[in-house]
């Protein structure tokens, strides 16, 4: 490999294939022959990759030699070994390269020029300022499609911020509705906006690239993705209400604040379910199951939006009833008048619900370092190109020479390489 300046024009693109996954099958599932390189770290990047390697993309992930993602830190871990590591970055190839050098650069240069879509979610300018600009990356790969996330998007007078989740859905509203009503804002237990961020960024992937496929002479596009933006999205009738009427929602705790009765509601045997009586009919099949025969001739509950007005009155009926009946003896009137509801499930509950087993929504899935593990499937289901969970997320490294081989560099280039640091 040859040293380059940051201003030197990219190598040709290299002839050698996409280093295939030795002895292993192509990826099953709808995206199966998707190359894609994955340069991003914690989350919302990573997630968006996961979500394509789901669909049977062929993900190389990308991390700093040494240190690696830093989501390799952030708990839980068994024995050392970073298990929500395991999850965002499964069905994923995993190589060392730094980029900060021309060695790296050049490196990339061979994994770019055979793929088919670049994820990235650095600060905006970072890659820039190691010589991977968007002008040498299409010089390299014309049809190439670029996933850039980022907390803010790529423009604006916060693009140049630092955040994680709690800041994107802080800033989008999200966080301002959420908890007690009279009380302080509430953060959900999960960074929830770097999943949507995720979600939103694979979804833009896969829109570019139909668009490619219509149009065979078209050049590939970047994708800037904001994760406070795909949050305020979510919140979808928010803007508009405050557009229209004027008015800023706020905290209502468990209660929902378009339909009631909506609510979390305690058993005699102390357990919690969450109903919601979101239309008419539900409404009047959940007032039979409970016995309440009088709340739909009572003015005050006659529609969704009366009952709204009055939700402390009728929450107090449909409280007391529900708090004279086990979970069992709830579980068999609702069903009964096909009202939905769920008991409030905690994990060990989900990989017990008969549902989930059913579905086999909890999936046995092989890892290199802990052996079988299991984890959630992939989601949708797909009825012609059904996709799997082939692996969980790698060891630091662990496909280097794999990768690295594929893309015609020697043993003595890679030791070489491994000498200095950069892989």
């Amino acid at each position: 490999m040859t040293m380059s300046g940051a201003d030197a024009p990219p190598p040709k693109p290299q002839a050698q294939a996409w280093p295939a996954p030795a002895d292993r099958p192509a990826p099953p599932g709808p995206l199966s022959g998707l190359r894609v390189v994955d340069l991003s770290t914690v989350v919302a990047g990573p997630f968006a990759a996961c979500l394509l390697g789901d669909y049977g993309a062929d993900v190389i992930k990308v991390e700093m030699p040494g240190v690696g993602d830093a989501l390799r830190a952030l708990a839980p871990h068994k024995n050392g070994v970073p298990l929500w590591w395991k999850v965002t970055n499964r069905n994923k190839r995993g190589v060392t390269l730094d980029l900060r050098v021309p060695e790296g650069r050049d490196a990339l240069a061979r994994l770019v020029a055979g793929c088919d879509v670049l994820v990235e979610n650095f600060r905006p300018g970072t890659l820039d300022g190691w010589g991977v600009t968007g002008d040498w990356l299409r010089a390299l790969n014309p049809r190439l499609t670029i996933l850039r996330v980022t907390g803010f998007g790529q423009t604006g007078p916060h693009r140049d911020r630092p955040g994680f989740a709690r800041v994107f859905e802080a800033m989008s509203g999200f966080t301002q509705i959420c908890g007690e009503e009279g009380g302080p804002p509430l953060h959900l237990g999960y960074p929830i906006s770097d999943a949507i961020g995720g979600l939103f960024g694979a979804v833009g992937v896969l829109a570019a690239l139909l668009e490619l496929a219509r149009a065979p002479d078209a050049a590939g596009q970047e994708i800037d993705c904001s994760v406070t933006e795909a949050m305020l999205r979510v919140l979808e009738f928010l803007p508009i209400e405050y557009d229209q009427l004027g008015a800023v929602r706020t905290r209502s705790g468990n209660r929902s604040q378009y339909a009631a009765p909506g609510n979390v509601y305690r058993t005699r045997d102390g357990r919690w379910a969450s109903i919601a009586a979101s239309t008419q009919s539900i409404f009047l099949r959940l007032c039979k199951a409970l016995q309440l025969d009088a709340l739909p001739s009572d003015p005050r509950f006659a529609d969704n939006p009366a009952r709204v007005a009055n939700r402390d009155a009728i929450d107090a009926q449909v409280s007391a009833a529900i708090g004279a009946l086990t979970l069992d003896e709830l579980r068999v009137r609702l069903e009964a008048h096909e009202v939905g509801f769920s008991p409030i499930h905690d994990i060990a509950d989900v990989f017990a619900d008969p549902q989930m087993q059913a579905r086999e929504a909890i999936v046995p899935v092989h890892d290199a370092e802990l052996g079988e593990v299991r984890m959630q499937s992939v989601v949708p289901r797909f009825s012609r190109t059904p996709a799997r969970v082939r692996a969980a997320g790698p060891a630091l490294g662990q496909h280097n020479e794999e990768v690295w081989h594929g893309l015609g560099l020697t043993d003595a280039q890679i030791a070489g390489l491994r000498a200095r640091g950069i892989i």
